[in-house]
């Protein structure tokens, strides 16, 4: 048990040395990346006030990259950037999955992998930022973690979400827009997550998403799909329109 604890504290101090900032406060972090399944002290607080610094403060990097674009350009990137499958990936990349405090069951149901999971514990850990040093702690976390794709991307490579642009895909080569359904939905009323599949029957292909909405669900089905099309789609492909 002992060695255990040592275990988790090295975890944690390296994740700290990964987001570039060290608690004051160590139990922020520990609160922030505790799942509700473990215990009453969980992260959803935690998750809501990120979820607003993390907001600001991309469309704050996003005012300053982007001085020649309109609002609707604007909020469509930071939609895409803050979107929990990007969101998921910057979790992975941290490591947080193996720092995560699960209910056994949880843990048995692979809820570390679980990309609406990790996306709430790093929206945490942002709001933890804040009540541990204040708007620049957590500002300064959010540009390191997303200050270089926004500081190399163009406006134009965000510039419809996946579900239009499958379907233009699609109507381009003449084939029936996609088909949604819900495939399964968990969690209480107030934290539902969705689980959403996206079909193209022409071409017998099915796509899953998963989202704390049925449309961020259904984005992130039409993403995996669209990403699984232009894969195929080269010359001499059997999807060359």
């Amino acid at each position: 048990m002992v060695a255990r604890a040592k275990a988790m504290d090295h975890r944690i101090d390296a994740l700290q040395h990964r987001l570039g900032h060290v608690f004051a406060q160590p139990r922020l972090l520990v609160r922030a990346l505790t799942h509700r399944s473990f215990g009453a002290d969980h992260n959803e607080r935690l998750e809501f006030l990120g979820d607003a610094v993390l907001s600001l403060t991309v469309s704050e990097l996003l005012y300053e990259r982007f001085g020649g674009s309109d609002e609707g350009d604007l909020t469509r990137v930071r939609a895409h950037l803050v979107r929990e499958d990007s969101l998921h990936r910057l979790a992975l990349s941290l490591g947080l999955p193996e720092v995560l405090r699960l209910s056994e069951g949880e843990a048995r149901g692979g809820g570390a992998q679980r990309p609406s999971i990790l996306a709430d514990a790093l929206e945490a850990i942002i709001g933890a930022a804040f009540l541990d040093g204040g708007f620049p702690a957590a500002q300064g976390l959010v540009r390191r973690l997303f200050g270089e794709v926004i500081a190399t991307t163009e406006i134009d490579s965000w510039s419809k979400d996946a579900k239009t642009e499958l379907q233009e895909w699609l109507q381009a080569r003449k084939l029936p827009v996609p088909a949604y359904r819900i495939t399964a939905t968990r969690g209480q009323a107030h934290a539902q997550t969705f689980e959403v599949e996206c079909a193209v029957p022409a071409l017998h292909l099915t796509e899953q998403g998963e989202g704390r909405s049925r449309r961020a669900a259904e984005q992130e089905a039409a993403r995996r799909m669209l990403d699984g099309l232009k894969a195929s789609d080269k010359p001499g492909g059997p999807l060359r329109a």
